[in-house]
C-alpha cells in the first residue's frame, strides 16, 4: 500500500477529503508532512483533546496553519483565536456580553424575513445560486445587522473577508491586501460611531471598558476594534455560509434525508448538528506545539506545528457509528466542528439559530432541488471547506 499523503493545500484532495483522511486515522493518526513541516491529528479523540489542552497546544503564534510562519501577518490579523489566557479570556468577555441568547434569541424574525424576502426573488426562475443567491447572504445580513454595517455595503464586506482566506491554486500564503482593506473599512465605521453611537455592536465595542492592573479601565485601542469586528464579520460569515452550502450538496445526495425534514421540521436542529459533523464548515486547525511530546509512539518536538484535523474527527468511527451515513436522526453526544475548550466559537448559537431558520424556509418553500455539481464551484482555503457558487435547480 503507498503511503497516505496529506496536504491541505491541494485543490483535489481538498475536494473530497474524506478517503485520506480515514487512511490517516487508520494508519497514520500521528501524521507528519515534510514538505510544509507540520504534524496533524486526524482522530476524534485526539482532535477534542489538543483543542482543550491550550498550554500544550498553543494558539498564540495562529491557528491558520501559513500564518505560525509569517509572525508579521498574524500581528495585522491577530484576534482572540490567536490568542491563550489570560489575555484570551479577557478579549472573549468582551464579546460574550453581547452574544447573550436573549439577544440571539430576539434576531429570529428578522431572520425568517431576510429568509423569505431572498427566497421570493427566485419564484417562478427554476433556478438560483443555493449559496451566492441565499445560503451567504443570511449571514452577511444578520452579521451587517449586529454590527450596524449600512446594508449597501454588506456585499463588499463579504467580498473582502471572503478574499482574507481565499488562495489560488499553488499558493500557501494569503495576501493581505485584503485584510487591510478590511480593516481600513472598519477603521472608518470605528470612527463615525465615536463621533454618533447607535444601537448596535459597533457601538458597544467602541464603549466598551477593559479592566487593567490595579483596578483601573480603558477602552478598546483602534487596532483591538478593527481586530475584533472584523473577526466577527467572517467568522460570522463564513461559518453559516459553508453549512448552508453542504446543507444544499449533501441534502440533495441523500434525498431520503431531505424528505424526512419536509414531512418533520422538528428534526431540522438535530439535522443541523448531523450536517456540521458531516461536513465541517472549518474542518482544519492550528497549533504550536509547546513542549515536547510524546503521540502515539513518536516525539513531537517542541515548537513544532499541530494541524488539528476536525473535518476528520467527525468521521472517526472509534466514536460515531458508520460516520459516511448522513442520518438526520442521529443520536450522538458531542461534534468537534464549532471547535473545544477556550475556543469554542462564541457564535455558535447564531449560526444554528441561521441554519435552522434558513432551512425551515427554504424546506417550505423547495422541497426538492438538484444540484449542478459540474457548474459548482468550491472556496479553496487552509482553514475552511465549502462552495464559492451552487447552481441548483427547483
Amino acid at each position: 500500500m503507498d503511503d497516505v499523503y496529506y496536504d491541505p493545500y491541494d485543490y483535489a484532495i481538498d475536494r473530497d477529503p474524506h478517503p485520506v483522511w480515514r487512511r490517516l486515522r487508520d494508519e497514520q493518526p500521528l501524521y507528519y508532512n515534510e514538505k510544509f513541516d507540520f504534524y496533524a491529528v486526524s482522530r476524534y479523540a485526539d482532535v477534542r483533546d489538543m483543542s482543550a489542552d491550550w498550554r500544550t497546544y498553543s494558539s498564540a503564534s495562529g491557528s491558520v496553519i501559513e500564518l505560525i510562519d509569517h509572525p508579521e501577518v498574524l500581528e495585522m490579523m491577530r484576534n482572540m483565536l490567536f490568542e491563550d489566557p489570560p489575555i484570551h479570556d479577557l478579549h472573549r468577555a468582551i464579546l460574550a456580553r453581547s452574544f447573550t441568547p436573549r439577544r440571539i434569541n430576539d434576531l429570529e424574525p428578522g431572520i425568517r424575513a431576510v429568509c423569505n424576502e431572498y427566497l421570493d426573488e427566485f419564484d417562478g426562475t427554476g433556478r438560483f445560486d443555493f449559496v451566492r443567491g441565499y445560503g451567504a447572504r443570511i449571514p452577511m445580513v444578520v452579521i451587517g445587522m449586529l454590527l450596524g454595517i449600512p446594508e449597501s455595503d454588506r456585499q463588499h464586506v463579504r467580498d473582502l473577508a471572503d478574499a482574507t482566506v481565499h488562495r489560488d491554486e499553488g499558493q500557501t500564503d494569503q495576501d493581505p491586501a485584503a485584510q487591510l482593506a478590511l480593516l481600513g473599512y472598519f477603521h472608518s465605521l470605528i470612527g463615525e460611531r465615536r463621533a454618533h453611537p447607535r444601537d448596535d455592536l459597533i457601538t458597544e465595542l467602541v464603549q466598551a471598558e477593559v479592566p487593567e492592573a490595579g483596578g483601573a479601565t480603558r477602552t478598546l485601542s483602534d487596532q483591538e476594534l478593527q481586530q475584533y469586528i472584523s473577526l466577527i464579520a467572517a467568522a460570522g460569515n463564513e461559518t453559516v455560509a459553508n453549512l448552508m452550502g453542504w446543507a444544499g450538496v449533501v441534502l440533495a445526495r441523500h434525498p431520503d434525508q431531505r424528505r424526512i425534514l419536509v414531512d418533520e421540521p422538528a428534526v431540522i436542529p438535530n439535522a443541523i448538528e448531523e450536517l456540521l459533523r458531516f461536513e465541517a464548515p472549518s474542518p482544519i486547525q492550528a497549533r504550536v506545539v509547546m513542549d515536547d511530546r510524546e503521540v502515539h509512539g513518536r516525539t513531537v518536538p517542541k515548537g513544532s506545528k499541530m494541524v488539528l484535523l476536525t473535518g476528520s474527527a467527525g468521521r472517526d468511527d472509534r466514536a460515531f457509528a458508520e460516520p459516511d451515513r448522513f442520518d438526520v436522526r442521529r443520536r450522538f453526544d458531542n461534534h468537534v466542528s464549532f471547535g473545544h475548550g477556550i475556543h469554542f466559537c462564541l457564535g455558535a448559537a447564531l449560526a444554528r439559530l441561521e441554519g435552522r431558520v434558513g432551512l425551515e424556509e427554504l424546506l417550505r418553500r423547495h422541497p426538492a432541488w438538484e444540484v449542478d455539481e459540474e457548474a459548482a464551484e468550491m472556496i479553496h482555503t487552509s482553514t475552511v471547506r465549502g462552495w464559492a457558487t451552487l447552481p441548483v435547480t427547483v
